[in-house]
């Protein structure tokens, strides 16, 4: 062989080496890749990290409604209109029972920490009237109730007695008013602890009561009537 040969030979050996494809082991590979796509370079478009959150909820919000919607007859159509009933559903509980607030009763519920008369809670209720201010007119002329039963010895003045409780004790000694009196906690408690708004007829119903158990004269039990007589 001569020298020219050889190294032609060689040359072509080493350009067949070339083609040759290098067997890297599968670890270091993973890794080598893994540290290349942790480049910052390769991540500057990617989602915030509150997007993708907001995706995966989605995502998550899709999924129930896809398998709400096929088990629901009528599909999705169907599943729309059980939902607008049970919107509707909420929405009258909400117009019956009034706004839910978290109301701590102390420990008298009925009358303020200041004790007053029945005449200054009735002038309270008329100025709180004249202003339009039914719903503090109501709950002063309830307490002008009570505390006008109170002096005239048909209640006994006690702490931490409700409106409904006054209004049950009081009926059982003037029987021809006890409706009244129930209808007239009842609004007290609506506007006190329910939320609910009164009106002009609503605080004129109070009045009226008021002035109708001043003309009343309790009914005297059996035992009182003995008694009596």
């Amino acid at each position: 062989m001569s020298t020219t040969g050889g190294v032609t030979t060689a040359r072509l050996l080493i350009r067949a080496s070339d083609d040759v494809p290098v067997d890297t082991p599968r670890i270091p590979a993973r890794e080598a890749a893994e540290r290349e796509l942790s480049k910052p370079m390769y991540h500057e478009n990617d989602p915030s990290l509150l997007q993708r959150a907001l995706d995966r909820f989605w995502d998550w919000v899709g999924g129930l409604f896809d398998s709400a919607s096929g088990a629901t007859p009528g599909g999705p159509l169907g599943l729309l209109v059980v939902v607008l009933v049970v919107v509707l559903l909420i929405a009258a509980l909400w117009w019956r029972l009034g706004t839910p607030r978290r109301t701590h009763a102390s420990a008298d519920s009925l009358f303020g920490d200041s004790p007053r008369s029945a005449s200054e809670h009735r002038t309270a209720a008329e100025a709180h009237a004249a202003a339009g201010r039914w719903n503090q007119a109501v709950q002063e002329r309830m307490r002008a109730i009570v505390r006008s039963l109170e002096e005239r010895t048909l209640l006994d003045p006690r702490p931490g007695r409700t409106a409904d409780e006054a209004a049950a004790e009081a009926g059982r000694s003037l029987p021809a008013q006890s409706d009244g009196l129930r209808a007239a906690a009842r609004k007290f408690d609506d506007v006190t602890y329910g939320g609910r708004t009164a009106d002009r007829q609503a605080y004129l119903r109070l009045r009226d009561l008021d002035l109708e158990l001043e003309r009343t004269k309790p009914q005297l039990s059996g035992a009182a009537q003995g008694a009596a007589e």
